[in-house]
């Protein structure tokens, strides 16, 4: 086990500040909600730079061959859209032509075609997301042939999840009728605004009253969970268009709301747009801070209950089974051109070329673009993303998980953040104050930057004889799971 960063000596927060890594400091003083880091951090695992293996093809067998464990999840892609969102980074395909009833069923055959293998079959599946894209773009008949598939297919748990990802235009009465028939009992529609003038700068094609009455007709078919997102930090957003936004959701009894920080993709449309001068900045951090703050404030005045960083729910109905086992590692079974998964530890995504995946599906193949070894302790990271989505760090938990002596190596840090009013003292450990929710991705992956020194010790200096690329550096196991 590594030791503890060396402790310096001082008074007051000072002395918290001193035992902590540098790149972990929050800012002492001022507004915690917009001033404790200069920027947000990406918790995402590929900012971590895995590890490619040699032969994915090889491995993705052997993989195949091995039963799981744990809670499970599975994620079906459909890469079509009827236009390129400005936001969007997820843009493959435009939704033209005979794309739907080809596409399916390649997925059809991706699925039916390792059914039976031990990697599939073993264990339950507590959740399944249809995400995109678009994948109520697709024709009714086939979003009920992909939804029967999946169920018939893969071994679901009685009470799964079964989420369909969405967009207002489009999805009419009868492919709704076909996702509820086939199953589906969970709808997601990305609303990013109600305000009109604000969705039609974006790409979105229906106006405000369309978007509400397409959720009021989802929600009174009484059939589904229903939740929408919202995007916080938009060019042009207001604290009165966002608050506007936040009263529609609570008006219309949704299941359930997920809140998203903008996040601008460099030579996006969006980008562009605002290099060109075609639309305003997007808003600045302390400007986000704030209208998520007032998105918490809200709906905790509403009465609804906060499930995660992101997402609130109104009704028992709205579970968030999916994005919350993703958040925690669980496994996930991807299908679909572009998918993304994860299996015994190892990350993998699937050809993002739509054309290719089909041919690649025809000839047998698995599809595979991308595969990754496992994470040194991936248990342990999985402890530490969990634990900060609820909102609660456990020190005395996480050292069960992780081993003897990390609680007290957390210690400083976990008094700076408190200092810096970012976490509040609770039984058993502490909480996320309203800043920390907002910094929340900061804190992440502050905890699993101190995982990776309690295992391995501070950085070795740099030999002039043995030098080792950053890629391949500090690789000393790979547990599975």
């Amino acid at each position: 086990m590594g030791e503890p960063p060396s402790l310096v000596e001082a008074d007051g927060p000072a002395r918290a500040a001193a035992a902590v890594p540098e790149g972990l400091r929050a800012r002492l003083g001022g507004d915690p909600l917009t001033q404790a880091f200069a920027t947000r951090r990406s918790s995402h695992w590929f900012a971590r730079r895995p590890l490619p293996v040699d032969d994915p093809a090889a491995t993705w067998e052997a993989l195949l061959c091995v039963p799981r464990t744990g809670k499970t999840v599975a994620y079906i892609h459909v890469p079509f859209c009827d236009n390129h969102c400005l936001f969007c980074g997820f843009y493959r395909n435009p939704a033209k032509g005979r794309f739907s009833g080809p596409y399916v069923s390649a997925l059809v055959r991706e699925m039916e075609r390792e059914a039976d293998r031990p990697a599939v079959r073993s264990a339950p599946i507590a959740a399944v997301y249809v995400g995109g894209g678009t994948p109520t773009a697709l024709e009714a008949a086939d979003l009920h042939r992909l939804i029967t598939t999946a169920r018939t297919h893969l071994p679901l748990t009685p009470d799964c999840e079964i989420t369909i990802e969405g967009r207002v235009h489009g999805f009419d009465a009868e492919r709704v009728s076909a996702c509820l028939e086939a199953g589906a009992n969970r709808f997601s529609i990305g609303i990013q605004t109600f305000d009109t003038t604000l969705r039609q700068r974006l790409g979105r094609k229906a106006d405000r009253a369309a978007a509400e009455r397409v959720l009021a007709d989802l929600r009174d078919r009484d059939r589904a969970a229903v939740i929408c997102d919202l995007i916080y930090g938009l060019p042009g957003q207001t604290p009165e268009t966002w608050r506007a936004d936040l009263r529609t959701v609570v008006d219309l009894d949704l299941d359930g709301v997920d809140l998203y920080a903008l996040t601008m993709i460099p030579d996006s449309p969006l980008a562009l747009s605002i290099d060109k001068g075609a639309l305003p900045p997007a808003l600045a951090l302390d400007e986000q801070a704030r209208l998520y703050a007032a998105g918490l404030e809200t709906l905790e005045a509403a009465g609804w209950r906060h499930l995660s960083q992101a997402h609130w729910a109104r009704t028992p109905r709205e579970r968030n089974l999916y994005n919350q086992a993703v958040k925690e590692r669980a496994p996930c079974l991807a299908y679909g051109s572009g998918a993304g998964g994860l299996l015994a530890g190892h990350r993998y995504v699937l050809d993002g070329d739509e054309v290719s995946y089909r041919q690649r599906i025809a000839s047998g193949e698995k599809p595979l673009a991308m595969m990754f070894a496992p994470a040194d302790d991936l248990p342990g990271q999985a402890a530490l993303s969990a634990s900060l989505e609820t909102g609660r760090i456990l020190p005395g938990r996480l050292e069960a998980l992780v081993g003897a002596g990390f609680a007290a190596m957390l210690a400083p840090v976990l008094e700076h953040w408190a200092e810096a009013g970012l976490i509040t003292p609770r039984p058993g450990g502490f909480a996320l104050t309203r800043a920390g929710w907002f910094w929340q991705a900061n804190l992440i992956v502050g905890l699993q930057e101190m995982l990776v020194l309690f295992h391995n010790g501070p950085p070795e200096p740099s030999s002039p004889t043995r030098q080792e690329h950053p890629r391949h550096a500090r690789h000393r196991h790979h547990p599975a799971g």
